[in-house]
């Protein structure tokens, strides 16, 4: 029983392991190809389109200022104007008015560098200076080689609102540097653009120019640095962002896994940075992860909960069928075995004795001759029967071997032995076994021996063997002791 008991457990461990391990390995297998896939779909495929649909956007909502600034610098009218002498200020102010009116713009102006007079669409604003720090930037795009530069300052000419200049140089019919024309947005309505972007999209969206500053922002506390350097670690990035062609990356920011698209717009001079955060995504694959190892679990718990009644009642089967005869119902020779050791340790341990007896039908195989085998099977049962009706509960009986059976007595001395003996053989000689309509009469023989002290089971089935022979050797149908 004990090596039984040993041996289901092994099993069961055997097989818990195997569920286990195969079902975590499958979930993990599961988990580490699906987030490689949503790794590879986020960066290679939907930043990037999301990246393009943002790109769109900006050449209506924002790159569509610099063509209109660009459409300023080579009208014929402001040119021809400015060459002319600038006569009728109220020509070039109402040009302006008109451009911001028909284009929706927050600003129009025009600086003739002959003059130095700051025309925008209201009035004559002021004439830009050298030594006036709010004037370096028309000094500055003076200078420049590109065509156009975008700032972002305040506007003189409307509180001091922060507004996205586009400032483009205008040149004569010659190449000649003749004044700065273009349109301006307020920052705040290209940031309700960008979060126009972030709400549809959603992703965070910001601009970053050449150097890392982060020049342009939405609402909120997505990008609270001004430097890309600054975000996480991101700055070892920047070498890798490219002027010809988008890139995605992964970086790490306040512990956090995101994803990042780069492009630039070369129309405004600055990187267009698409971010998503990646533990979001990854927080849903991780949940299926536990939902997965949740179901395995139930399901290892359940196939070993029905593994340990199957092995248990398969066991509880071996048992029983090891331990019966299948023929008459008593106790088997190895059962007997282990119950009648256990006889002889209480014996010694109790000072009490034990009586063994042994049993055999007289002429059995006759009987089997005479009747057949099916008839021979029905006196052994009725033996059996008759037996177990001459005996104590607490008393043991088993089947020997084909017609021999064996009884152990607890706390009985050679004399209650003899009797229980005696009446086990009476018993058997008066019932008057019938098969098909025949009289079967049967008789036994019988052996009785005590446990002697110092002596071992075998001894002790040896010697009620040895009284069995007597009785035998006595013509039968008798009772022998050894005492």
């Amino acid at each position: 029983m004990i090596f039984g008991v040993l041996d289901r457990q092994r099993l069961v461990v055997i097989v818990s392991v195997l569920l286990i391990g195969g079902f975590l390995a499958t979930s993990l297998a599961s988990y580490f190809v699906s987030r490689q896939s949503l790794r590879h779909a986020v960066i290679d495929t939907e930043l990037p389109l999301t990246s393009d649909n943002i790109y769109s956007e900006i050449q209506k909502d924002l790159i569509q200022p610099i063509l209109i600034s660009s459409v300023m610098a080579t009208d014929t009218f402001l040119r021809n104007w400015v060459l002319d002498g600038e006569g009728e200020q109220t020509r070039v102010i109402q040009y302006l008015h008109d451009i911001k009116q028909r284009y929706g713009a927050f600003t129009s102006f025009f600086v003739s560098e002959r003059t130095r007079r700051y025309y925008h669409a209201d009035s004559v604003l002021k004439t830009v200076l050298e030594s006036e720090p709010r004037d370096e930037w028309y000094f500055r795009v003076r200078q420049m080689t590109a065509p156009y530069e975008i700032n972002v300052d305040p506007d003189l000419a409307n509180q001091d609102a922060m507004t996205i200049f586009i400032n483009y140089r205008v040149l004569d019919y010659q190449g000649n540097f003749i004044g700065a024309t273009g349109i301006g947005l307020t920052v705040n309505a290209v940031r309700s653009l960008i979060n126009d972007y972030q709400r549809r999209f959603g992703r965070t969206v910001y601009f970053a120019d050449q150097d890392g500053r982060i020049v342009l922002i939405g609402e909120g506390e997505a990008v609270p640095e001004d430097n890309a350097r600054q975000r996480g670690d991101l700055g070892r990035l920047m070498p890798q962002w490219s002027r010809s062609e988008t890139r995605s990356f992964e970086y790490n920011y306040l512990g956090r896994s995101r994803f990042l698209n780069v492009r630039f717009i070369s129309e405004l001079g600055w990187y267009l940075l698409v971010e998503k955060d990646a533990d979001g995504d990854l927080a849903e694959i991780r949940n299926a992860l536990y939902v997965n190892l949740a179901i395995c679990l139930l399901i290892t718990a359940l196939v070993l909960l029905a593994l340990w009644v199957t092995i248990t009642r398969y066991q509880r089967r071996l048992d029983a069928t090891a331990a019966a005869d299948k023929l008459t119902g008593l106790t088997t020779r190895h059962a007997y075995d282990i119950l009648l050791q256990q006889a002889v340790r209480d014996a010694g341990r109790l000072a009490q004795p034990v009586a063994a007896i042994m049993i055999d039908v007289d002429r059995f195989k006759a009987i089997n001759d005479s009747f057949g085998h099916l008839a021979g099977d029905r006196v052994l049962c009725g033996v059996a029967n008759a037996i177990r009706a001459s005996l104590r509960a607490s008393d043991i009986i088993c089947r020997w071997g084909g017609d021999e059976f064996q009884v152990a007595l607890r706390n009985c001395d050679l004399v209650n032995a003899e009797r229980v003996a005696e009446t086990i053989r009476q018993t058997v000689e008066n019932a008057g076994f019938g098969f098909e309509g025949r009289s079967m009469p049967a008789t036994v023989s019988v052996g009785v021996a005590v446990l002697k002290p110092g002596e071992d089971m075998q001894g002790l089935i040896a010697r009620a063997d040895a009284a069995l022979y007597q009785a035998k050797q006595a013509g039968r149908n008798c009772m022998r002791s050894e005492g």
